[in-house]
């Protein structure tokens, strides 16, 4: 359980978050919605710890800011936007770096550990490459690579910044779906998407930023209305829903 209460942050003399409260339950992918500059990632490098911001983050009940630093790194995991990775490693070693939190100093991983790599090439869909050197992979390939590596750590919390923006329409497919997996094992998942029909089909919650501030929160067809997304996108848009499935065609700016 993620709780946030009246978070507010600033970058330089900037004030991007203001007075911030969310209640974020297990078990959900939560999808980070909002045009460019309202405050998405600067909300979830809030929650990992990463920038200074004033009010509480708590998971499960503590501090983030009280929580050891190995601790937090077991309990929460984040793959920040346009992540890169520019060593000689292969893939498999690479998203064996997830483990490190799990392991004492000078200690082999266990078998536990080569079984969370597995299960996290998996998901990301790169266990064809594992031997491959990362650096000769593709743009999208190394996102989803450096994804499985943040998946190996199985923190309760996972929080993912654009992790489908550099990817083929396929491999978007099969990451989202891999996050829906990984959500329903009993983690959380908060991801900030731009693709407002991808968050609508995978996410269970939407929370939808404006100006530094939760404008909406709740299920997908709750979020994306015609009235949000003039007030919010400053676009006319199509809104359809089918069962749980929601459509968003933008048709022209305000």
């Amino acid at each position: 359980m993620l709780t946030i209460k009246n978070l507010s942050a600033s970058l330089s003399s900037t004030r991007v978050l203001r007075d911030v409260s969310l209640t974020l339950g297990t078990k959900k992918f939560i999808g980070l919605i909002g045009p460019n500059g309202v405050g998405k990632t600067t909300l979830i490098r809030a929650v990992a710890g990463l920038i200074p911001y004033e009010g509480r983050i708590m998971l499960d009940d503590v501090e983030v800011i009280d929580l050891a630093p190995r601790l937090r790194a077991q309990k929460m995991s984040y793959l920040a936007q346009a992540s890169e990775s520019y060593w000689p490693l292969s893939v498999e070693r690479l998203v064996a770096l997830g483990r490190l939190p799990h392991l004492a100093a000078f200690t082999a991983p266990q078998a536990a550990d080569a079984a969370a790599i597995t299960s996290a090439m998996k998901l990301a869909d790169v266990e064809t490459m594992r031997h491959r050197d990362v650096l000769t992979l593709s743009g999208g390939e190394r996102a989803r690579v450096l994804l499985a590596r943040a998946l190996a750590v199985e923190a309760p919390l996972l929080l993912v910044d654009e992790p489908v923006a550099a990817l083929d329409p396929f491999h978007q497919l099969g990451v989202m779906e891999g996050l829906v997996s990984y959500a329903a094992s009993g983690r959380t998942v908060i991801a900030v998407l731009h693709d407002l029909s991808l968050a609508a089909r995978y996410c269970d919650e939407l929370v939808l930023l404006n100006d530094g501030r939760v404008h909406a929160q709740g299920a997908p067809a709750e979020v994306l209305t015609r009235e949000n997304m003039a007030d919010v996108y400053r676009v006319h848009a199509d809104i359809k829903v089918e069962g749980r499935a929601v459509t968003v065609i933008p048709k022209a700016q305000l």
